[in-house]
């Protein structure tokens, strides 16, 4: 079986349990070799804690131990998306409408393979970022290798402010 093949039947497996536990997967990540290992990405509308990691950790190897789908060794590590969290589904795009992003492509568009501006729209099959300039660009998410929320420094500060008074990060819903 391929590290995709692996990595797909993986998600299968462990998202039905973090959604019970009321959290979204947002990614796994899947690396195999000597130094094996296997990184969740949870969220929550309300945040994720430390203690949420510790709680999704033990259910997930739990879990893995029952099912045994990794025939080698591999440390598990879970954590929250982060304030520059990744969009991997086209809920997120929908989601974070109206924010600014950074994307990563494989096929050039328009003669360039990185984009960053804000997230105007998600349609079922692209996006379309408006950059600084104005102009807009549509990216299919076939096209997608990599995407995630982007801000600059002041941005960044004031919503790490806000993040220790206990408000949370912005997110449309």
């Amino acid at each position: 079986m391929s590290r995709e093949e692996t990595k797909q039947k993986l998600v299968k497996l462990i998202d039905p349990l973090i959604t019970a536990l009321g959290f979204e997967l947002v990614q796994l990540e899947y690396v195999t070799g000597k130094y094996g290992k296997l990184q969740l990405c949870i969220d929550h509308l309300k945040g994720v804690l430390v203690e949420d990691c510790a709680m999704i950790s033990s259910a997930v190897s739990d879990l893995l131990d029952r099912e045994d789908p990794i025939n080698h060794s591999y440390n598990l590590e879970v954590s929250s998306p982060g304030l520059e969290r990744p969009l991997t589904k086209i809920e997120h795009y929908i989601r974070f409408k109206g924010d600014k992003v950074k994307v990563r492509v494989k096929e050039e568009v328009t003669g360039e393979k990185n984009f960053c501006g804000i997230l105007e729209n998600a349609h079922p099959d692209h996006i379309v970022i408006e950059r600084e300039d104005g102009t807009k660009i549509e990216v299919l998410y076939e096209n997608i290798t990599r995407a995630n929320l982007w801000y600059t420094g002041p941005e960044k500060n004031a919503l790490m402010k806000n993040r220790a008074k206990g408000g949370g990060f912005k997110q449309n819903e």
